[in-house]
């Protein structure tokens, strides 16, 4: 079992804790904190990409336990139908974890900026979209509703991960009724299951770097709590406007992992 500190640079932990903090609050928001710290943990020297991956969950289960607990004691959140959509989204984890080891990401990347783009545009030309929570199904289609959407959102975070709580967000306001608010709330709950569902598949390997994903948690425990407290007081049209933002990198991001995995290989 390693710490991961060992031979690495005082500056590298820095940026580390940095990119951390940002990750928390930027998650605690809308989600999409991975895009800051998993290339913040790739830059440590020695590092294998499946022990950043398992490191990036450790420190992304310490935020999302803060930020959720935050939304739940000032937000309180409906649990009735939080709790299940997290159970479910765990076993999804848990499984595209396991998948992600034999399957290459850069066949769903297309997809996935798509499908942002789509989101994206979506969100822009609906301003009035998750302001005010408005189910669209009660009873058990709204039940059987959110769970396909922790079932299928938990598989994509072991799977591949990014923007797994803007993608949460989004369908929750789409497709339940929920105003941006109530939506992040309740992702973080579920955030915090694919969270675990994944690092459980990576404890069992050693591919954990302890002393590194500890002080990465704390990082983001810091940003999740200021991040939760500033959006639950700022509101749903601050989380509508950070989530644009956030959705345009996810785009960029994961627009230019296409262009070099898929595109320019081809041409």
């Amino acid at each position: 079992m390693s710490s991961g500190l060992e031979e690495i640079q005082l500056a590298t932990i820095l940026l580390v804790v940095v990119a951390g903090f940002a990750a928390g609050w930027v998650d605690a928001v809308v989600g999409g904190g991975g895009l800051l710290q998993l290339p913040a943990l790739l830059l440590v020297p020695g590092i294998t990409p499946v022990q950043a991956l398992a490191t990036n969950k450790l420190g992304s289960l310490f935020g999302t336990t803060t930020s959720a607990i935050t939304y739940y004691r000032r937000a309180k959140p409906d649990l009735k139908t939080a709790l299940p959509m997290a159970g479910i989204a765990l076993v999804g984890g848990f499984g595209g974890a396991i998948i992600a080891t034999s399957l290459p990401s850069s066949v769903f990347k297309p997809i996935i900026v798509a499908a942002l783009i789509a989101v994206a545009l979506f969100t822009a030309f609906r301003p009035t979209v998750g302001t005010l929570t408005k189910l669209r199904h009660t009873g058990g289609r709204h039940y059987g509703t959110a769970a396909a959407i922790g079932l299928v959102l938990g598989f994509y975070d072991g799977l591949i991960g990014p923007g797994t709580g803007s993608f949460l967000i989004i369908a929750m306001v789409t497709l339940l009724g929920y105003s941006f608010l109530d939506a992040s709330a309740k992702s973080k709950i579920v955030n915090l299951a694919t969270n675990f569902g994944a690092l459980m598949f990576f404890l069992p390997n050693g591919s954990l770097l302890w002393g590194l994903g500890l002080i990465l948690g704390l990082a983001n425990m810091a940003g999740g709590y200021l991040g939760s407290r500033m959006a639950i007081t700022q509101g749903s049209r601050f989380i509508r406007v950070v989530f644009l933002v956030v959705v345009a990198a996810l785009i960029a991001k994961l627009g230019y992992d296409v262009w070099v995995e898929n595109i320019r290989p081809a041409l």
